[in-house]
């Protein structure tokens, strides 16, 4: 079985739960944070935004540096849900096309994570997808589950019914 037909069902997975949730982020609560040190819903459902891209990043180059000339990499920021849904679903849309495409080949090639030049790791492209991309990506869905419950928001159900709502 080729690599990419053991990912590709978790990735319509996770992207379709991660939807379920970013679609309940209301749109005046953007500015709201659970602690100082904390991002703000509205920079933690963009992070989840602008993760569904770096699949992208992972497959169609050898690395990323996220502190380019020793500065924090700037991400797409939004000012409105409806804005992060539609930034969220072309993402998926190019993640999914690029995915697709990616031989078994082109999964086992090396891929670095820098910082300033420096490497953070180097592994393959098929473990970054899993490691960096889809579990970084529900870690923080997570937190954003907890930041909806914490403003009386209905969670939806994702891997099992939640006590808002049932599987459907």
């Amino acid at each position: 079985m080729a690599i990419v037909d053991m990912l590709m069902p978790e990735f319509d997975m996770e992207m379709a739960n991660t939807r379920k949730v970013l679609e309940r982020v209301p749109g005046d609560k953007l500015d709201w944070r659970p602690h100082p040190k904390s991002f703000t819903m509205g920079e933690m459902a963009g992070h989840l935004v602008n993760m569904a891209g770096w699949m992208i990043y992972t497959l169609t180059t050898d690395s990323l540096d996220v502190m380019p000339d020793g500065e924090p990499m700037r991400m797409p920021e939004f000012t409105t849900a409806r804005d992060m849904l539609e930034a969220f679903d072309n993402n998926v849309v190019q993640a999914r096309a690029t995915l697709a495409a990616t031989s078994d080949e082109q999964f086992a090639l090396p891929w670095t994570l820098l910082g300033n030049g420096k490497p953070y790791f180097t592994m393959p492209r098929a473990a970054v997808l899993r490691g960096m991309v889809l579990n970084h990506l529900i870690h923080h869905r997570g937190q954003l589950t907890v930041y909806l419950r914490l403003n009386e928001v209905a969670l939806p159900a994702i891997y099992g019914p939640t006590a808002d709502e049932e599987m459907m």
